[in-house]
């Protein structure tokens, strides 16, 4: 028998609400709060500097009619579970719930899920607490201090460097990052050196292989230049070679911790070629629920926002039985392994791991999206290989030598696959060692010299960041937190101060304008160890160690300071930004064109202004060709900001959709198949009315707005009506406004050729 007044649990998203609903049966209603319900106005910075810092929250009014219907079900309800996700930020959601709503203390608990199962949920409603205020106060500082410097840095910046600019505390830091290591790769200087490879021969038995040159008289050498290599290769030419030694050994290879939020980011960008931000939509989607079939909504992954390499014993043992049952005992070491956290890691959360290992990748294909299967899979496969054997190798160095030149060659070969039967890591370098099969040799057995193969080479500068590695050095250096590394690498790429290119981060023009005017006026902010050391401060407020308004004071005293000698600096100042130069070139005059800015956005435009005032919009060429003239196809923008795409002949053709052209063809009628706009990866089809694979429109996955029931339909007749006899006199009242506006111009002119008139008597 369910209660008569059933409590209320109050989560963040519909999907996380449907899958717990499930769990808690009858008792409970479910609602999702759809994240924040207030937050510090956006028109004016919220933050009182003159009271110690006193925040302005206010209701968010697009939640209003939320809002009543939250305050409605809790007020009715026994007792609130405020069930948002469990970290600072969910915290804070918590804790405005309970403000805005107005609960009692005591009828408000607050649970958290590392996991969304059925064990899980249960458990934690058995086991409530009160908001913890500690991690409600870091999550305050971090929204403060953010809202500080991005509403008095970002007007600084509209003023001194162009309009519509903002400036962030983290992000800063992090094109800074792009900025310096940009600057490396100019200032780097190449230097020269040379690779000598032989391919050398069995005398008596078949069998090649490959050595790679090591030194000279016992020494390693690298080849400088060529005169060095040609040396090398006069004294070996045609020679004997003898081998030396041969060392053979047990390689054991160990596998890779489960993933936290940075490491998979990173690889799921190396192996998915999955922004951050896709990554932790994702798996955000995997955490709170998906329909499975049997099954009903269930949470496949633990909260994917940790830095904790810890795993539930439960887990351990779990994973022990599917991968003896599954792979054989010797696929698993005897004892579960364990993975020691970085010092710096807060540690509240399990590593991110399948919440039910027998739901393997396979089984789940078929309820899963493409992209949500992808994920799964990378999840599920690590967090099992992370519990499996070693992978060991066979390894071999062979050292040949000829006229006191040593040459080597390292071999290796898998003996057992262990961990790798499941999960290999991937790596930022593409570098393999080499598996070729090598001849049985023995020492100072002699060998033929087959071929020789010198090759200049070049030092390379240090690469351009990706997203992964970015995120690898944000974590390494303390910038940012697990939840916000996705944010960060996304806004600094919106606000184009970081431009991604063949999936490598580049500065613009912009971005390192801005960066050079925050190292020179504000260091403290864009300092990564300052940034680092704020981070700490905050975890100090999380542990209950710090009080939030002393972390505002500390940093505020020096950040206005920092404002006022900028602002006297760059009183009379306005900062260029360098035009970015393109390849198009210009109809009228010839020259090159640039990009530029104006209240829609970029376009291009003739450098030689006034004297060429060519101006034209920026156009990215698409991949296929027009199905009407066999044209080249472009992807334009819309007055009100929409993507379109159409013919490159323009008018003359006039073939224009909202489908994505591809780069496949039809292989019935060989035409362009196109795609449905939106995020994720869509199915091609095909758009030739004639073709016998045409898709017609309304079934190619756009939203259709539902035809009106008639019921529907004649109230809005209805209503149409009502409007039009109450515009009428509004009508009327225009005009008498009209005639009002004219008699008073009359009378001002009147007025003043009077006062004319006057003037001239005098």
């Amino acid at each position: 028998m369910s209660k008569q007044n059933p409590d209320l649990v109050i989560v963040e998203s519909p999907s996380k609400a449907k899958t717990i609903g499930k769990y808690l049966g009858p008792d409970f209603q479910v609602k999702a709060c759809m994240g924040h319900l207030r937050d510090l106005p956006k028109s004016t910075m919220g933050v009182d500097l003159e009271h110690d810092f006193t925040p302005e929250y206010i209701p968010m009014k697009e939640k209003a009619d939320l809002i009543k219907e939250l305050k409605k079900a809790a007020e009715k309800a026994g007792t609130v579970y405020l069930a948002t996700d469990p970290d600072r930020e969910g915290e804070a959601i918590s804790w405005h719930i309970k403000e805005l709503l107005d609960l009692p203390e005591s009828k408000t608990r607050r649970v958290t899920f590392n996991e969304i199962t059925k064990g899980v949920v249960t458990k934690a409603i058995r086991q409530p607490r009160d908001i913890d205020l500690d991690l409600v106060d870091a999550q305050q500082a971090r929204r403060i201090l953010d809202r500080i410097v991005g509403y008095q840095l970002s007007p600084l910046l509209w003023r001194k460097v162009r309009r519509g600019l903002s400036a962030g505390r983290v992000q800063s830091v992090a094109t800074r990052l792009v900025v310096e290591r940009e600057n490396e790769i100019r200032a780097f200087v190449p230097e020269e050196y040379w690779s000598l490879d032989v391919t050398l021969e069995c005398l008596e038995k078949p069998g090649r292989f490959e050595a790679h040159y090591h030194g000279e008289n016992g020494k390693k050498e690298t080849l400088p230049n060529e005169e060095r290599t040609i040396a090398v290769l006069n004294d070996v030419q045609g020679q004997r070679f003898t081998v030396r030694e041969i060392k053979t050994a047990e390689k054991r290879r160990s596998p890779a911790p489960p993933f936290i939020t940075s490491t998979l980011q990173q690889e799921a960008s190396r192996k998915l070629n999955m922004t951050p931000k896709r990554t932790m939509a994702l798996a955000q989607q995997l955490y709170e629920g998906v329909e499975v079939t049997g099954h009903g909504a269930v949470g496949l992954i633990t909260y994917m926002r940790t830095d904790s390499l810890r795993l539930s014993e439960e887990a351990l043992s779990a994973a022990k039985d599917f991968i003896e049952e599954r792979y054989g005992k010797s696929y698993h070491p005897g004892a579960p392994r364990r993975f020691k956290t970085k010092g710096a890691a807060q540690d509240a959360h399990e590593a991110i791991r399948p919440s039910d290992v027998r739901l393997d990748p396979e089984t789940l294909q078929a309820d899963l999206t493409r992209d949500q299967y992808r994920l799964y899979k990378l999840i599920w496969s690590r967090f099992v290989a992370s519990q499996m054997s070693n992978a060991v190798y066979d390894t071999a160095t062979i050292d040949t030598d000829c006229k006191g030149h040593s040459f080597r060659s390292n071999h290796q070969s898998l003996r057992f696959a262990g961990f790798l039967a499941v999960y290999e890591e991937g790596r930022d370098d593409e570098s393999e060692e080499k598996t070729d099969t090598l001849p049985e040799l023995r020492e100072g057995e002699q060998l033929r010299h087959v071929e020789s193969r010198p090759e200049q080479h070049f030092t390379q500068p240090p690469a351009r960041y990706t997203e992964a590695t970015l995120v690898k050095a944000m974590e390494e250096k303390g910038v940012g937190r697990p939840s916000t590394y996705a944010s960060i690498v996304s806004t600094i790429q919106d606000r184009e101060y970081v431009v991604k290119k063949d999936k490598k981060l580049e500065p613009t023009p912009l971005g390192e304008v801005v960066t050079q005017l925050m190292l020179d006026r504000f260091n403290d902010v864009i300092d990564v160890e300052f940034t680092a050391g704020m981070e700490n401060k905050l975890d100090e407020v999380e542990a209950g160690k710090l009080p939030y308004k002393q972390v505002l004071r500390d940093f505020y005293a020096g950040f206005h300071r920092e404002m006022e000698d900028a602002e006297e600096a760059l009183k009379d100042t306005r900062i260029k930004v360098p035009e970015e130069v393109t390849e198009e070139v210009c109809e009228l005059c010839g020259r090159k064109m640039v990009v530029k800015f104006g209240r829609f956005g970029k376009f291009l435009a003739c450098p030689g202004y006034p004297e060429c005032k060519n101006a034209k919009p920026i156009v990215e060429h698409m991949p296929g060709r027009c199905p009407k003239c066999g044209g080249g196809m472009l992807k334009r923008k819309s007055k009100r900001g929409f993507a379109y795409y159409a013919c490159e002949t323009g008018a003359a053709c006039g073939f224009m959709t909202w489908d994505v052209p591809t780069d496949q063809d039809c292989p019935a009628c060989g035409q362009t198949m196109f795609k449905r706009s939106g995020k994720g990866r869509m199915k091609p089809f095909c758009i030739n009315e004639k073709c016998e694979n045409f898709l017609p429109e309304d079934k190619r996955g756009y939203y259709k707005k539902p035809a009106a029931t008639p019921e529907e339909a004649a109230a809005a007749e209805a209503a149409e009506g009502a409007g039009s006899e109450k515009k009428a006199p509004a009508k009327k009242t225009a005009a008498r406004k009209t005639t009002a506006k004219k008699t008073a111009a009359k009378k001002t002119t009147a007025k003043k050729t009077t006062t004319r008139t006057k003037s001239k008597k005098e």
